[in-house]
């Protein structure tokens, strides 16, 4: 069953029955209560209510026409029921009223009209802070890696990456979320499932069952394989969402290749993730590229764990390292050297580079793996879940 209680404050009765049917549609949350006038006192019967319910969120719609009464009952609220996540409803043309939200307490302004996607992720958004405070055990870490354009190594990233992580640490997955799943030719695997398979049997996925839907590598490696046709139906955010909860409660370390798909879902995936690697290359047109999907990848927030790694890296007369996170806005943290030749053997013989001892491309992976676990491996993190009640 959802975990998250929401709590609905609409004056218009029909953007509280859309509201209703928006929340409980993203399968993470549903509606305990929905409320038709906006609370003007503590002693308001609203709040008594609210009070009984105890939710985790609480939706305030600010209406275009007259907003005054709902930024009230936003401060009033936020002052009543501390413990519960303000988010707001309104028009994004008044940036006076976004304000005078967020003032009043306000952890999200939401578009209005909103959609299920636009409350997935505010969920997803609100899950991620609160990892930081609590303190229910360790549960895993994802690495989403994500090329700036088609071709720029992604997967070759992404499956290196993984290797090294499994090699130093143990218990690693690795999940192609591209559309067309290609990690499996990188390792020689020939999966018998892929994630297409875990989603559909999310009713009933366990531990257990979802280590049958992997294939595993002779390093350990367990590999959750992409679709080998694409789909013409893709799983809804909110089953990557429900997977991705398994996921991290199962493993230490999981690397999600999402390739060159910039959708719902990637923006879904990045959000859930403790590092985003945007690949690039040198050139204009990557670069140029890595900016636009660094941007569309903010846009819900996160904007700090979306971090450049350049691929196939070679010095340039003229170019510097400083250049190159100008031309992309993002910070440069790796580098992998311009060993073309050697990565296009080990992908056709599906023996990745990682695998190739003491080359300098292996340590360049190990080296990339250490950078994103030193500060986890010396710090005891805090948990999080999407769906455990906080």
């Amino acid at each position: 069953m959802p975990e998250l209680s929401v709590v609905i404050v609409a004056a218009d009765g029909e953007q509280r029955a859309v509201l209703q049917v928006l929340v409980d549609g993203t399968s993470v949350a549903r509606t305990v209560h929905a409320s038709p006038s906006f609370p003007v006192a503590a002693s308001d019967p609203v709040i008594r209510r609210i009070h009984t319910v105890a939710p985790a969120v609480i939706l305030v719609d600010i209406p275009v026409d007259n907003p005054s009464p709902a930024l009230r009952s936003l401060e009033l609220l936020h002052q009543e029921l501390p413990d519960a996540a303000l988010f707001a409803i309104g028009s994004m043309t008044q940036p006076q009223i976004i304000v005078g939200a967020m003032r009043s307490g306000a952890k999200e302004y939401i578009e209005r009209p909103t959609t299920t996607t636009d409350l997935l992720e505010a969920f997803v958004r609100l899950s991620s802070a609160q990892r930081k405070v609590q303190r229910e055990g360790a549960r895993g870490r994802v690495f989403t890696v994500i090329n700036a354009k088609g071709g720029c190594g992604a997967t070759t990233i992404a499956v290196n990456l993984a290797l090294a992580l499994q090699s130093a640490h143990g218990n690693t997955a690795l999940v192609d979320g591209a559309p067309l799943g290609h990690a499996a030719l990188h390792l020689n695997l020939k999966p018998l499932f892929t994630t297409s398979d875990a989603i559909r049997n999310l009713h009933r996925l366990d531990s257990s069952l979802l280590e049958s839907f992997m294939t595993r590598h002779n390093d350990g490696l367990q590999l959750l394989a992409g679709t080998t046709i694409p789909l013409s139906v893709e799983p809804s955010t909110a089953e990557f969402a429900r997977l991705f909860d398994m996921l991290v409660s199962h493993f230490r370390y999981v690397v999600v290749d999402v390739s060159s798909r910039s959708d719902a879902t990637a923006r879904l995936i990045s959000n859930l993730s403790e590092v985003v690697l945007l690949v690039a290359q040198t050139d204009v047109a990557s670069l140029w590229s890595a900016a636009r999907v660094q941007q569309f990848l903010s846009d819900t927030g996160g904007r700090d764990r979306v971090q450049l790694v350049l691929n196939r890296f070679r010095k340039i007369a003229g170019f510097s390292e400083a250049d190159a996170e100008a031309a992309a806005g993002i910070k440069l943290l790796w580098k992998v050297p311009n060993q073309y030749f050697a990565v296009s053997a080990a992908i056709d013989r599906g023996v990745p580079v990682m695998q190739q001892n003491h080359s300098e491309i292996a340590r360049c992976f190990s080296g990339l793996a250490h950078q994103l676990t030193a500060e986890h491996d010396e710090v005891k993190r805090a948990a999080w879940s999407l769906f455990k009640s906080v």
